[in-house]
């Protein structure tokens, strides 16, 4: 499950396609081709969004949606 303390980095080598996923909602995860340092949450925050409906945006769409019990 990815989660808001998750470190972009982190996202960019274990998610193929998160990059453009984020940058069409604000986020932008590499700059002059180096990974943007941080966590997902600090960088929604900076972009003023909402971080547990991107967190949710994006488990659903990278197919690691939380499975009810």
């Amino acid at each position: 499950m990815i989660s808001p303390d998750d470190y972009i980095e982190d996202l960019l080598e274990r998610y193929p396609g998160i990059n453009a996923f984020l940058r069409e909602r604000g986020v932008v995860c590499i700059q002059c081709g180096e990974p943007v340092w941080g966590t997902l949450r600090e960088q929604a925050e900076a972009k003023g969004l909402d971080v547990e409906a991107l967190v949710k945006e994006l488990n659903q769409a990278f197919g690691e949606e939380e499975k009810e019990s």
